[in-house]
């Protein structure tokens, strides 16, 4: 355990005696039950089934020694399809399959509460027309139609997932004018092209159908409360809350299918063949246009409505710190019965709750306070983590040093993760200390392969971390381990689970061991250990990039010159820093006040990317430093003011990023500057 990794000498053995004693608990193994109790029920958002799910994590984690409590959220939102239909009208009458088959095998696939496909926050209509092939139906994709002279206007849209955020296909479709959309799996992407269909396999067969969120508003959350809590109706405190007819729901009817109902559509188009880049795995050429003989006709009646959402947060509260803390959260509601996703990160944070709290009510409690936070109404738009982070956000931003996500932490048997800058080495280090399950080796040697080190990503859309880093500023990370999986499918459960995804069921402990040991570093440090050279090392690499990219926009783009001077000095601080610290921490001369004054001083050094005027296509999202991908909505975008002027082909406002970038790495660089200060005042003292 090196120095600068935050700890004093003399705490070393205690530290190591805490991570040896976590390592050996004989909690890990109570995964497999965490997992098969969660998911013994469909439990989408605001249904009694969920209810359930919450009453079990309360009471598994009081009975770990948390202190728990429930944060309600009246939130608007379906969580149920209404009505739907999809058929062909001619050249044949058939109505197409909206729901996967019964499978002999799998006990969960015939529950009568399961739920035909649908996507949340459809519009609602009922249309006949014409189809047009969209392919994965990308911003790209929807231009080179244009450009091919493809009429898409009055035209229903079949689109394959993948590329991007599936409200994206929504939202294009509906601004080419097109009156309806029809999305499924192909077979190249996930189904008989890759390998066995479920049951046999794990991939999609041709029932199987990806549900999910079609919201692509402006901000994340509750769709009517915008940077505000949706704090329930029946409370004391009132929200205001905007009129429903006046946010920008997608209007055009969605519905999602398995490609053995999409195939129907398909082999009957007549129109001109695709490009090899366009074709799917069906054995016959998939063509733009359907011809006018092929109609389809999609009808969806679905109605959002207020529901309670409930997020459950447990403290373990620190015998020293109580008021910086370290949250680990994943969501648990899900669209079926969700073993990988959420559940497997659900049932991971409550083997993690167990093994610390053995230590805990033994007396070895952390320094600094762990929460673990479990989300509600995920899946119809990242909503109820937002609301929370809304409703605590002065609260986080003095308190909170990192938040960990775990949307289906334990899905599979690949290790990955992707962070913050300041996060990485963390995770690095603690899985050189964990063994992979079923093997001689640790989860770094397994992860890294033949690379002298594993690759870390950065963090884009989809889950819960979206708040905490990109409207709050707080360092996030997104880890655990994936593999083949029945997303957002009825086939997502146990059954599945036990036969695909980690039949040992020894993932899920592995992962809480890892990333329990990221937790309680920060949380037993003397310095929170944060990598603070990283941000310096990172932005070189990312504004190298961001010039190669306005270059192609504007071969006689010198630079952003600004920004040059100011990276040149966060360097420079963040070297100062990191000798200073590692002085000061061999040399044990930092007293609690002084300790107190540092940390709280490193917990405002994200906040230099928080800028209150935010982007030019959401102010909601207020980090300067990542944000998703708004056209895509999933991918990671670093730098997202230049990364946005790059991707509309603009260079009207590239002084003004080079200002507001320049003015946040100096804001950063004299936090880090005021830090070493303190570290040397005190070692002079």
């Amino acid at each position: 355990m090196a120095q600068q990794d935050g700890f004093l000498p003399s705490q070393f053995a205690d530290e190591k005696n805490f991570e040896v004693n976590f390592l050996k608990s004989d909690k890990f193994s109570r995964f497999k039950g965490h997992l098969a109790e969660l998911t013994k029920n469909p439990h989408i958002a605001g249904t009694p089934e969920n209810e359930l799910v919450k009453d079990y994590m309360v009471k598994i984690m009081a009975d770990a020694g948390m202190e728990v409590k429930v944060w309600p959220y009246d939130v608007y939102l379906p969580n149920n399809p209404g009505k739907s239909e999809l058929q062909i009208i001619s050249p044949v009458q058939m109505t197409l399959s909206q729901k996967e088959g019964v499978i002999d095998e799998d006990p969960f696939s015939d529950d009568p509460r399961l739920h035909l496909g649908f996507n949340a926050f459809s519009g609602s209509g009922d249309v006949t027309a014409e189809v047009v092939y969209v392919n994965y139906g990308t911003r790209e994709d929807f231009e080179k139609l244009a450009e091919m002279g493809v009429d898409l206007k009055g035209k229903i849209a079949v689109a394959r997932y993948g590329g991007n955020f599936r409200g994206y296909k929504a939202k294009y479709a509906e601004q080419y004018g097109m009156v309806g959309l029809v999305v499924y799996t192909d077979p190249k992407d996930s189904g008989f092209t890759k390998g066995e269909v479920y049951p046999k396999g794990p991939f999609f067969n041709e029932t199987t159908i990806q549900r999910g969120s079609m919201l692509t508003l402006d901000f994340t959350g509750d769709p009517l409360t915008p940077g505000r809590p949706a704090l329930p109706l029946d409370g004391k405190k009132k929200i205001k809350r905007d009129d429903p007819a006046d946010v920008a729901f997608h209007t055009i009817p969605v519905t999602p299918i398995g490609y053995g109902a999409a195939k129907e559509i398909l082999s009957r188009m007549t129109g001109s063949e695709v490009s090899e880049a366009w074709q799917g795995g069906f054995d016959f050429k998939y063509r733009i246009t359907g011809g006018s003989e092929l109609k389809v006709r999609v009808m969806v009646d679905q109605k959002p409505d207020f529901i309670r959402a409930n997020n459950v947060v447990g403290t373990f509260v620190g015998k020293d710190y109580p008021d910086e803390w370290i949250i680990l959260g994943s969501h648990y509601d899900a669209w079926s019965f969700g073993a990988t996703d959420p559940n497997s990160g659900t049932a991971m944070l409550l083997t993690f709750a167990e093994a610390l709290g053995d230590l805990y009510k033994s007396g070895q409690k952390p320094s600094r306070s762990i929460l673990i936070g479990h989300w509600d109404a995920e899946e119809q738009g990242v909503i109820g983590s937002t609301e929370w982070v809304e409703h605590l956000k002065d609260e986080l931003g003095a308190k909170a040093v990192s938040y960990m996500n775990f949307d289906g932490g334990a899905s599979g048997r690949n290790f990955g993760a992707s962070a913050a800058p300041t996060l990485k080495k963390l995770i690095i280090d603690a899985s050189k200390e964990v063994t992979y399950p079923d093997s001689a080796k640790t989860v770094f040697e397994i992860w890294a392969g033949k690379n002298p080190e594993p690759g870390i990503g950065n963090l884009g859309g989809g889950s819960d971390h979206i708040a905490f880093y990109m409207h709050a500023g707080i360092p996030s990370l997104s880890g655990g381990s994936g593999g083949p999986t029945a997303y957002h499918s009825n086939s997502d459960n146990f059954h599945y689970y036990s036969k695909f995804s980690d039949p040992s069921f020894k993932m899920g402990g592995a992962v809480a061991q890892v990333f329990g040991l990221v937790a309680i570093r920060q949380a037993n440090a003397a310095v929170i250990p944060y990598d603070v050279p990283r941000y310096s090392q990172d932005l070189k690499g990312h504004f190298e990039q961001a010039v190669k990219n306005v270059k192609e926009l504007e071969p006689s783009f010198s630079g952003f010159d600004q920004v040059e001077a100011a990276l040149k000095a966060l360097e420079a601080s963040s070297e100062a820093y990191k000798h200073s610290l590692y002085k000061a921490l061999s040399e044990e001369v930092l007293e609690t006040e002084h300790l107190k004054k540092i940390n709280a001083g490193l917990i405002g050094l994200e906040k230099s990317w928080i800028d209150p005027k935010g982007m030019y296509y959401g102010q909601w999202y207020q980090s300067l430093y990542v944000c998703n991908d708004p056209f895509s909505g999933y991918a990671s975008w670093i730098l997202p003011g230049i990364q946005y002027e790059v991707a509309i082909r603009s260079t009207a406002r590239l002084e003004e990023w080079d200002t507001r970038y320049a003015k946040a790495i100096m804001d950063l660089s004299k936090k880090i500057d005021a830090l070493t200060k303190l570290l040397l005042s005190k070692k002079n003292a």
